[in-house]
């Protein structure tokens, strides 16, 4: 079946079955390579999208839900003004050890910034909660979140 879905603000048709996981329509029927299958039960974050904003677990958000939101993937994030702000304090801080999680972990600190612009901790906490890194890298996620909301990152 085809569905007509907005992506990174661009009119997209995919043609999947009912049921497909946005995360496959994504990338099996659309290219679009940065979601990432981490678990596929929606628990470690590595396939996060926004869908009209808020975060998604794309592994588990079937495509029929998608109706006319709005889907911004890691591709289309940059372009808006907290994600260009994540991606530089995760460029700048060097973030990424393996790289893997870090589409979701992006994903799930723009839509931090965008719901609580100056973040406590413990709002960090609460909304990277759902993100797993093998490499650990907590630390310095939680760095690149505090630069890019404009906060003293503690050394």
């Amino acid at each position: 079946m085809a569905y007509k879905i907005n992506v990174n603000g661009k009119g997209q048709s995919v043609d999947v079955e009912a049921g497909t996981p946005l995360l496959w329509a994504l990338r099996d029927g659309l290219g679009i390579l940065g979601p990432k299958f981490g678990c596929g039960i929606g628990q470690c974050g590595a396939c996060t999208v926004h869908v009209d904003g808020q975060p998604v677990r794309s592994c588990s958000f079937p495509i029929e839900s998608v109706g006319a939101a709005k889907v911004v993937t890691i591709e289309g994030i940059g372009a808006t003004a907290n994600g260009k702000k994540i991606q530089a304090a995760w460029s700048e801080l060097d973030v990424a050890q393996c790289g893997y999680c870090q589409p979701g972990q992006i994903m799930s600190a723009t839509a931090l910034l965008n719901a609580t612009p100056k973040p406590a901790d413990a709002d960090i906490d609460a909304a990277m909660s759902g993100n797993i890194c093998r490499c650990a890298t907590y630390t310095r996620i939680r760095a690149a979140i505090k630069q890019a909301s404009g906060q003293k990152v503690e050394a």
